[in-house]
């Protein structure tokens, strides 16, 4: 499953820093997420999610949601 939270942040032209800023994630805790180098909490997406004004669905990309 990957995960897009770079795509989703660029699609509403918000900087990596003010991402963390609305989260409270460090920055690089939000590029290691955007880079796939960590895996994060439910909780951590949840933020992301709500900072982003969008649904949680739209951070991640499977082949299962595409299927159906």
């Amino acid at each position: 499953m990957k995960i897009k939270v770079f795509e989703a942040r660029e699609k509403r032209r918000i900087s990596g820093r003010e991402l963390s800023r609305r989260t409270g994630l460090a920055v690089g805790t939000i590029n290691n997420i955007e880079n796939e180098k960590t895996s994060p909490t439910m909780n951590n997406m949840e933020r992301i999610a709500e900072a982003l004004d969008t649904d949680i669905e739209e951070l991640y990309d499977s082949a299962y949601k595409r299927k159906y």
